[in-house]
């Protein structure tokens, strides 16, 4: 891999890791706060507030700079927003230090893919976002465990100090190897946001938002559903995430694979699947073995449903793709923040923590409803439409 890719790659590591780590070590956060679960619950939201606010607004303001200070910028203030969540003295501040942290990572994913695809050959521009896009993958498959490892043997702050040392190491990485480049060309303000006004993006960047939130849901309190439903004791947590992120590794080739296939129809039985899987979880979740199973498959079908969506979103706003995959990085945290809320109404209802995965298995078929509109109006000939 080409230092200034694996320099990149790095970068989307911390980033992926900081996100998602949360997940294994919500209790300990919700204890040591003296805050309850669904309030730690809302840190969840906290950070996907970040992105969906810093996606469109972010990158639409940085448009003009030229990439490599811009890339440092955004890093610098993820890496600030990291260490705040170490040192928080409280539960308000910490919600903002996880605000500041995602605020920035949808415009740098944007730019970074942007960036190694212009440092590659054309013929293997496709492999080159593959490397960028791997730290997504290995961030979930190593850094969450090993981030919930951390947390459980030396406490919550440990693992977000661990988040921002890493991205330290990527921050010095990128500043020697990554090099200067202009701007992107780019249009007017307005002119680059009016991609957004178009159905098709609209209907596409839906898509991501509704499609992903119930599986979502369920991840944001996968910890807390793994020991009180499933009965696993806590040092199992790590093991199953590393399950999972195996699983989201699968996912992300088979999806990807699906997906130049047939985009629509593989879309829509990945959702069918998804939301069945979340409903046997509900069904069997209280027995170890099968829960352990599925948890590996809720990892293939969470992640196989990514690659087709993000083609749906680049194929409606070609003339804006950096914007375009930005938005959509927002899109899928509009499905986290409101995640991050739902699971903690639902405990707070008296419905129990299992029934999450039967709301997930609900609002994934919502998703599924979407794709099946637009596989009708992909066939629906356009005089017609």
């Amino acid at each position: 891999m080409p230092l200034p890719v694996l320099s990149l790659m790095l970068v989307v590591f911390g980033f992926t890791t900081g996100e998602f780590v949360i997940a294994g070590i919500l209790p300990d956060v919700a204890a040591d706060l003296s805050v309850s679960l669904p309030a730690a619950g809302l840190l969840v939201t906290a950070y996907a507030l970040g992105m969906i606010v810093g996606g469109p607004v972010v990158t639409v303001l940085t448009a003009r700079l030229a990439r490599k200070p811009l890339v440092v910028g955004l890093i610098a203030v993820s890496l600030a927003g990291n260490l705040g969540s170490a040192v928080a003295p409280n539960y308000p501040v910490l919600l903002v230090a996880r605000f500041v942290a995602g605020l920035v990572v949808a415009t740098f994913f944007a730019v970074a893919i942007a960036t190694a695809v212009s440092m590659a050959p054309a013929d293997k521009q496709a492999s080159t976002v593959a490397k960028v896009a791997l730290g997504m993958n290995l961030g979930i498959i190593l850094g969450t465990p090993i981030g919930t490892f951390i947390g459980h043997d030396f406490g919550w702050r440990a693992t977000f100090a661990a988040v921002a040392a890493l991205v330290g190491v990527a921050l010095l990485l990128v500043l020697r190897f990554v090099p200067a480049q202009p701007a992107a060309a780019t249009g007017p303000v307005l002119g680059e946001l009016r991609v957004l006004a178009r159905r098709d993006v609209q209907l596409a960047i839906g898509l991501t938002a509704v499609g992903n939130v119930g599986v979502v849901t369920v991840f944001s309190f996968i910890t807390p559903l793994l020991t009180d439903v499933s009965g696993f004791g806590a040092g199992a947590v790590p093991v199953l995430l590393l399950v999972y992120g195996a699983g989201a590794v699968v996912g992300n080739f088979l999806g990807g694979w699906l997906a130049d296939k047939a985009l629509m129809p593989s879309l829509a039985g990945l959702l069918a699947a998804l939301a069945g899987t979340l409903a046997l979880c509900w069904l069997v979740g209280d027995l170890q073995a099968p829960a352990a199973v599925l948890t590996f498959v809720i990892g293939v079908l969470a992640f196989a449903i990514i690659p087709g969506m993000q083609t749906r979103v680049l194929a409606a706003a070609g003339s804006a793709p950096t914007l375009a995959v930005a938005v959509n990085a927002a899109g899928f945290q509009v499905a986290a923040a409101f995640a991050g809320w739902l699971g903690g109404q639902v405990i707070d209802s008296g419905l129990g923590l299992r029934s999450i995965y039967l709301v997930g298995a609900l609002l994934t078929a919502a998703g599924l409803a979407v794709a099946g509109y637009l596989l009708r109006r992909d066939c629906v000939p356009a005089d017609h439409s």
